[in-house]
C-alpha cells in the first residue's frame, strides 16, 4: 500500500537542501541539448547565487519572478532561486510570446528571466509592463537587461533569510485555456510536495532512475511528474529544449535513460521511432504521459511491443498533482482505456450536475478534495466558482469503476446534448485513432451535432472522410452518430500539448 514519505509536506527548497546533504556529488539536473550538468550541491549553491540576484533585484516574499524561456537548466536554476526567497515563480510559455503583455499584466512579476529569443516581445510590450524592474537574459548580456551568467557568478552579494513554509505559494502556471481564457493557478509548496512524492511511489522511482523531460516547464505538468519526484528521489533529472524524435530516441539510449514523461504527441513520435528501430531506448522501462487523453492503442503498443510501462496521467494546473495515475504493471485490456487509479493524497469523487455523488459507473465531473490550488491568481470569483463547497471542480466528464479506476470523457463544456442522451468527446476519437492513417482525431459540437476534425499521420496518405466514416461506424462501441468528418492538415495545439478545441470551434461554423 503507498505510503506518504516522511518529507511530504517539505518545501521545494528544503528537498533540496535534503538531497545536496544526502547524495552532494550525485547528478542532478542534465542539460540535454547543451550537454551540461549539475550535482546536487552545485544545484543547491547555484540556486543561493540565484536567490541573491533576485533579492538584489528587489525580490521579497510573495512577489512573482516571471520565467520567459524554454527548457535548460537556468529555467530550473531561476525556479528554486525565487523559491529560496519566498517568491513565486510565474511561467510564461514561449509559445504566447505574442501575448506577452496580457500575461505579464495577469501575474505583474517584479522581474523577468527570459531567453534572449524574447527580446523583440519584450522591446515591443516594455511600456506595457510596468512592474518588471528588472529583466535577466538567460543568454547574454542585452540592452536593458543584466546577463544571467553575471548574476550567478562569484559569491551571493545577499544571503536572504527568509523563512519559507509549507502553505506559502510558489508555482504559477497559466490553464491550457480549454474553456475560456487561461487563467494563473497558484501552487502551495506542501501539498505539491506531498502530491510529488506519492507520484514517485506510484511511478516506482529511485535514486537509479534518470529522466528526461522534453515538455515545457511552463507548465506544472513537468514539475510534479519531473523536476520534483526526481529531487524527492535523488534521481538525475533530464530537460531537453527542442522535440526532436530521432534525437530524443538516441539521447535516451546513449545516456540510458529509464523514465520518459511526455504527453500523448511526443510518445506516439517516439513509438514510431522505435519502430524503425527495431526496439526502445536500451534503458527505458517506463514512460508517463500527460496534458491529454491517451489511446488505448498507444498504451497496447508500449507495453506489449515495446516491453515499457506506460503510466497515463490525469492531472490539471490547479491540481499540484494527479487526480489519477497508471501503476507500471499492465492492466487488463478491458481497463486499458482508463487512466488509473487516484492517489492517496486527493479524495476523488464523480458528481452530477447537482453535486451528488454518481452510481459506479456512470459519468460525471471529476471533483476532488485536499491538496489542490490556493487559487487563481487575482480571480477571487472563479476560484470560489471552482472550488465550492470544498472539492475542486475541475470541468472534465469521467466515470469511475468499482475497482477505483477513472476514466475520462471529456469537458463539460463539450457534451453533446442529443435526443439519445449526451455524447461525450474522448470515445469517438478513440474510435477514430484505431484507424492507422489518423494522428489526431478531435470532436466538436457543430450546430449540437458531433463532427470529426480528423488529422493524418502524411500528407502521401490517401485516406478520405467517407472511408474514415465507414471505418468508424464498423467500430463495437461506436455508439455515437457523426454528422461530418473534417480533414485538416495541421491540427492546432495548445501551449501545455492539447488539441485546440477552442481553434477548432471558432474554425467551422456554428462551433
Amino acid at each position: 500500500m503507498e505510503q506518504y514519505w516522511a518529507m511530504a509536506f517539505t518545501t521545494f527548497p528544503d528537498l533540496l537542501r535534503q538531497a545536496a546533504h544526502r547524495t552532494p556529488d550525485s547528478t542532478f539536473l542534465r542539460w540535454s541539448d547543451r550537454g551540461r550538468t549539475l550535482t546536487f550541491a552545485e544545484t543547491d549553491a547555484v540556486t543561493d547565487r540565484a536567490a541573491s540576484a533576485f533579492w538584489d533585484a528587489g525580490v521579497r516574499p510573495g512577489d512573482r519572478v516571471g520565467i520567459l524561456a524554454h527548457n535548460g537548466l537556468d529555467y530550473a536554476v531561476a525556479m528554486w532561486g525565487a523559491w529560496k526567497v519566498g517568491a513565486i515563480s510565474a511561467h510564461i510559455s514561449v509559445l504566447v510570446v505574442d501575448e506577452l503583455a496580457d500575461y505579464v499584466q495577469a501575474c505583474t512579476p517584479k522581474v523577468l528571466v527570459y531567453t534572449h529569443d524574447a527580446l523583440p516581445a519584450i522591446e515591443r510590450d516594455r511600456a506595457n509592463m510596468p512592474s518588471i524592474t528588472t529583466y535577466f537574459c538567460m543568454d547574454g548580456p542585452q540592452e536593458g537587461a543584466v546577463a544571467w551568467a553575471d548574476a550567478l557568478s562569484g559569491a551571493p552579494s545577499a544571503t536572504p533569510s527568509v523563512a519559507v513554509d509549507d502553505t506559502m505559494a510558489a508555482h504559477l502556471s497559466f490553464t491550457s485555456g480549454s474553456t475560456g481564457r487561461p487563467k494563473g493557478a497558484v501552487l502551495a509548496h506542501g501539498y505539491t510536495s506531498r502530491a510529488a512524492a506519492c507520484i514517485a511511489e506510484r511511478l516506482g522511482l529511485g535514486p537509479d532512475d534518470s529522466s528526461l523531460g522534453a515538455t515545457g516547464l511552463a507548465s506544472s505538468y513537468g514539475l510534479v511528474v519531473n523536476l520534483l519526484p526526481g529531487v524527492h528521489r535523488g534521481m538525475t533529472v533530464g530537460l531537453r529544449k527542442q522535440w526532436d524524435p530521432v534525437a530524443v530516441w538516441q539521447d535516451l539510449d546513449d545516456n540510458k535513460c529509464t523514465y520518459f514523461p511526455a504527453n500523448p504527441p511526443f510518445l506516439t513520435d517516439l513509438l514510431v521511432e522505435s519502430r524503425k528501430r527495431g526496439r526502445a531506448p536500451q534503458a527505458l522501462r517506463l514512460v508517463a504521459s500527460g496534458g491529454a487523453p491517451v489511446a488505448p492503442e498507444l498504451k497496447r503498443a508500449y507495453f506489449d511491443e515495446l516491453g515499457v510501462a506506460f503510466c497515463e496521467s490525469y492531472g490539471q494546473s490547479e491540481l499540484g498533482g494527479f487526480l489519477a495515475l497508471g501503476r507500471p504493471s499492465r492492466p487488463s485490456d478491458e481497463r486499458l482505456g482508463a487512466v488509473g487509479e487516484p492517489l492517496p493524497d486527493k479524495e476523488v469523487r464523480v458528481l452530477d450536475d447537482l453535486g451528488e455523488e454518481v452510481p459506479i459507473g456512470q459519468p460525471g465531473e471529476l471533483c476532488i478534495r485536499g491538496g489542490f490550488m490556493i487559487g487563481y491568481w487575482n480571480e477571487p470569483e472563479k476560484t470560489a466558482e471552482a472550488t465550492r463547497e470544498g472539492w475542486l471542480h475541475t470541468g472534465d466528464v469521467g466515470r469511475m469503476d468499482e475497482g477505483g479506476f477513472i476514466t475520462t470523457l471529456g469537458r463539460v463544456s463539450e457534451r453533446i446534448e442529443s435526443p439519445t442522451g449526451p455524447i461525450y468527446p474522448r470515445p469517438i476519437e478513440e474510435a477514430l485513432q484505431r484507424h492507422p492513417s489518423v494522428r489526431y482525431a478531435a470532436v466538436i459540437p457543430v450546430e449540437a451535432q458531433p463532427v470529426a476534425v480528423v488529422t493524418l499521420w502524411s500528407e502521401a496518405v490517401t485516406v478520405d472522410a467517407p472511408t474514415l466514416r465507414a471505418f468508424y461506424d464498423a467500430q463495437p462501441d461506436a455508439d455515437a452518430r457523426l454528422a461530418a468528418i473534417e480533414m485538416i492538415a495541421d491540427m492546432p495545439m495548445t501551449p501545455t500539448g492539447k488539441l485546440d478545441k477552442i481553434t477548432l470551434r471558432q474554425r467551422f461554423p456554428g462551433g
